[in-house]
């Protein structure tokens, strides 16, 4: 019963540090005078992306005998969930605020936020973070299937990407991150313009709750996993990922409710980006990246869900529904993995 009673501790808590996170997060954009999207495909990814990169350093460095399968399979696991579980929570709040909408006779918030393409969003540009990953993804699985001398040393190859990706988002011209319409700071909610040290408190303050309460949620699923009869394996590959993973489908839940969906899409985007560089950059360096059969399917089941996004995004069938149906590429992996285990 305990180990219950912290599995629902740690994911309440994910939730509202997420949502004072983005909070602050937000504001920190204003403050910094960047992009709007920027503010999910940089700031929000990065926060809640880069702890993952620290756990799958210290898996390679220090993890003893398994730390290279850890770090291996963190480097895996995270794009997966994140192109499969996080895009269909996202369809899946879509469809719900349409309903809501629809039943309360006007526009969704998604809808009547921002002008663009299906949903309101800029789908051209979502498509274009889509075709980076896939390409970085593409050549990352391909390393992972040869072995040669000099390969430890294309690991820098992986962060000079992300570097070029982080340029151009902080870089590009379009509309800048306003305050107009902004929840007030929780750190200050008497104050209409906070200070910039109660944003960047509140920012670290949240990211470090994020991150300890994610770290024994993950822990708790080791029990629950041999209680649920599942095999260790199981638990690293399925169920895992998706706890490490839980502040990017938060996020993007808070901001779908909040009508911010180009936010919620740019933050898993920008998640995205991280994981397929700066994790892959650590585990090229440090481990003899070789997959084994498993790691091969977990790559396939990523491309294919991310092939399928790039083509509803081309061919403007981008849809709520649809969306969600990417959760179908994480099913299909778990089904092979039962088959193969």
């Amino acid at each position: 019963m305990l180990h219950v009673a912290l599995l629902l501790g740690c994911a309440v808590a994910i939730y509202f540090a997420c949502e004072w996170f983005v909070n602050a997060v937000e504001w920190l954009g204003v403050r910094l005078k960047i992009g709007h999207v920027a503010v999910g495909t940089i700031l929000a990814a990065a926060g809640t992306a880069l702890p993952e990169s620290v756990v799958t350093l210290v898996a390679v460095l220090w993890g003893g005998e398994n730390g290279d399968d850890i770090g291996v399979g963190a480097a895996l696991g995270g794009p997966l969930v994140v192109g499969t579980i996080a895009y269909a929570v996202t369809g899946g709040m879509l469809l719900v605020s349409r309903h809501r909408a629809h039943a309360a006779g006007s526009a969704t918030p998604a809808e009547s936020v921002r002008p663009g393409g299906p949903m309101g969003i800029d789908t051209s540009r979502l498509a274009r973070d889509q075709t980076w990953f896939l390409a970085i993804f593409v050549f990352k699985v391909a390393l992972g299937l040869v072995a040669f001398t000099f390969k430890p040393w294309l690991g820098l190859v992986f962060f000079a990407a992300y570097g070029l990706y982080f340029y151009r988002e902080m870089t590009a011209t379009g509309e800048h991150a306003s305050d107009e319409g902004l929840a007030l700071l929780k750190f200050q909610p008497r104050r209409t313009s906070p200070t910039t040290p109660a944003v960047v408190a509140q920012t670290v303050v949240m990211l470090a709750i994020i991150f300890a309460a994610s770290q024994l949620f993950v822990t708790q699923l080791e029990w629950a996993g041999p209680a649920l009869g599942l095999s260790p394996m199981v638990v690293a590959l399925l169920l895992s990922p998706i706890a490490t993973e839980l502040p990017e489908i938060m996020n993007a839940i808070i901001w779908v409710r909040q009508g911010k969906t180009q936010l919620a899409l740019a933050n898993i985007s920008g998640a995205m980006m991280i994981q397929a560089t700066v994790p892959s950059g650590i585990g090229v360096l440090f481990t003899p990246w070789l997959f084994d059969a498993t790691l091969i399917v977990a790559g396939i089941a990523t491309m294919a869900s991310v092939g399928y996004l790039l083509w509803l995004l081309r061919t403007g069938r981008l849809t709520p529904g649809r969306l969600t149906a990417a959760a179908g590429f994480y099913a299909a992996f778990a089904a092979a993995l039962a088959v193969t285990i």
